[in-house]
């Protein structure tokens, strides 16, 4: 039984002026690939389709995409590099998909033509079709997604995980409560993400998933897994870098510099890089993810990087929790040194498919390093959380943050301190044990964090609470043990402020905070409770 599954746009369909393609560049993402390998064809210049399952009313002409070469490179760049961990070809080229074994090939064939299918999904693909054998293909309607490059690439790479046996990533809720057929992910900025097989427009980091299908939330499906299947006859690279330091490879310098590029294949993969000094001084290190753009555009690689000394001891591991790219700025002594390099996931994504290629740039020079120490330590006294840091650095501090999280994972600011302060103590909002850490940028640019602190929590809230009695920022933050009114005054008297707080953590915005003492009051039924606070 053949089965019919398409991609429903999420974004308004809207017919833009079309544009002429020219002849489309030809492309390969394993271009050295023996004739035998399993292909995924993206065709770009129009197609006639007969003799398939699609043809239920005669041939189809499709016309192109109506994409210039700029946008087909990108499409191909995005497409190719969610399917870099395995050994499929992404191509352009007929003659490549003409030689594939023809029970292990596909042709995408992206265009304006949706007419004939009607109902305005924006793409369509029969699941399982790769091994049929009949030249069926799938098809990605470029004129209903308004010829957007990004969101025509995601349902290109997504129509053609129908073909190889893919399955829709479904939502449910925390209750395991059906939520929509297409799982679209959660975040923002670069680490937003969704599955493939969901529905990825609105977020970044779009990767293979392991989840629930539509039939039930203990229905799962491990992309993987399906992808290379025996059917499919499409396996996983090989590995090109050791995950052992006798094996590492070796990073030579020139110029005082160097470059290596890799894969990271699986999710249990670690390639094992080595470099030595001749003399003790400054290195840097540059980890990206392959990107199409400013900000890890289009990057499937949430890059790790931890750095061991010669006697293969553990210094630190460099993983920013915004980004997907990963910088080392530190001071070292002559000698060798090895960096482990993985796939991890985020606050937003499981570490499960975060897969891909990536590049480390090394630079070494001499001279003072920045940031020589940031360090955050606490204590619990009495019914307080006392924290205190120590930072030493040559660059001027132009934003401090103290976060806050729960689960270790997810991180929210606490207090933006002042640039000069080394300690904050306040009564915490939870009784979960929390986690700290600092969130420190330089006026250089550059953003570090400080290692993480953890410290128990107990329940002692009986009203509102303020987070800090200086505020540096026009927002207060307020620890609630439930439903409260709230009115700020300022030293006169006057309302500046009033809003309701809901149970929890609760942030009051006001612009109308100048320098000065103001008092907080919360209020609930009969009663209520006051609170002093300096804004500098």
């Amino acid at each position: 039984m053949k089965n019919l599954l398409k991609t429903v746009l999420v974004i308004p369909a809207m017919v833009l002026a079309i544009v002429s393609t020219a002849q489309v560049p030809i492309m390969n993402s394993l271009p050295s690939a023996p004739a035998n390998t399993p292909t995924i064809l993206l065709d770009f210049d129009g197609h006639t389709v007969v003799g398939t399952s699609w043809n239920f009313g005669g041939p189809i002409v499709c016309g192109a995409a109506a994409l210039d070469n700029t946008q087909i490179t990108e499409v191909f760049n995005r497409v190719s590099e969610d399917y870099r961990p395995f050994m499929v070809n992404i191509t352009t080229d007929e003659t490549k998909y003409a030689a594939a074994p023809i029970n292990k090939r596909s042709r995408v064939i992206l265009t304006v033509s949706n007419s004939w299918y009607g109902n305005g999904a924006g793409g369509v693909a029969f699941v399982n079709s790769f091994t049929w054998g009949d030249n069926t293909p799938c098809f990605v309607f470029t004129a209903l997604f308004n010829y957007n490059v990004k969101n025509i690439a995601e349902a290109t790479a997504h129509e053609a995980g129908h073909t190889l046996g893919l399955y829709h990533q479904a939502k449910y809720d925390e209750n395991c409560v059906y939520v929509s057929d297409y799982n679209n992910g959660a975040g923002t900025g670069e680490i937003g993400w969704a599955p493939i097989m969901g529905v990825g427009y609105a977020r970044n980091f779009t990767i293979w998933h392991n989840g629930p299908l539509a039939g039930g939330c203990n229905q799962t499906q491990n992309d993987l897994d399906v992808i290379t299947s025996a059917a499919n006859g499409i396996v996983f690279r090989a590995d090109d870098h050791s995950s052992t330091f006798n094996q590492a490879t070796h990073a030579n310098f020139s110029n005082n510099q160097f470059n290596v590029q890799g894969i990271i294949e699986r999710n249990t993969d670690q390639d094992m890089v080595r470099f030595s000094l001749q003399n003790g001084g400054r290195f840097t290190l540059n980890a990206v993810p392959y990107n199409v753009g400013t900000g890890n555009v289009g990057s499937d690689l949430d890059l790790q990087v931890s750095l061991y000394s010669n006697a293969q001891t553990l210094i630190n591991i460099y993983n920013p929790g915004a980004l997907l790219s990963s910088v080392i700025d530190t001071v070292l002594s002559s000698g060798t040194y090895y960096l482990r390099v993985e796939g991890k996931g985020n606050a937003f994504a499981p570490a499960y498919a975060s897969l891909g290629s990536y590049s480390l740039q090394g630079n070494f020079t001499g001279g003072a390093l920045p940031l020589r120490r940031l360090e955050l330590n606490g204590v619990v006294r009495g019914n307080k959380h006392q924290l205190n840091w120590v930072i030493d650095a040559d660059e001027q501090i132009t934003d401090l943050a103290l976060e806050i999280s729960t689960d270790g994972r997810n991180f929210e600011s606490l207090t933006q301190s002042d640039v000069q302060a080394r300690a904050f103590a306040y009564t915490p909002f939870t009784a979960n044990n929390s986690q700290y850490r600092l969130n420190v940028t330089f006026d250089n640019g550059r953003q570090y964090y400080s290692n993480i602190v953890s410290l128990r929590g107990f329940d002692n809230r009986s009203k509102p609470q303020l987070a800090g009695t200086i505020l540096y920022t026009n927002t207060i933050t307020v620890s609630s043990p439930g439903t409260y009114q709230y009115t700020v005054h300022d030293i006169t008297g006057k309302i500046v402020s009033r809003g309701n707080l809901n149970s929890g953590v609760n942030k009051i915005t006001s612009a109308s905070l100048v320098n000065g003492m103001y008092i907080i009051r919360f209020t609930k039924d009969d009663e209520q409770w006051i609170e002093k606070f300096i804004r500098q």
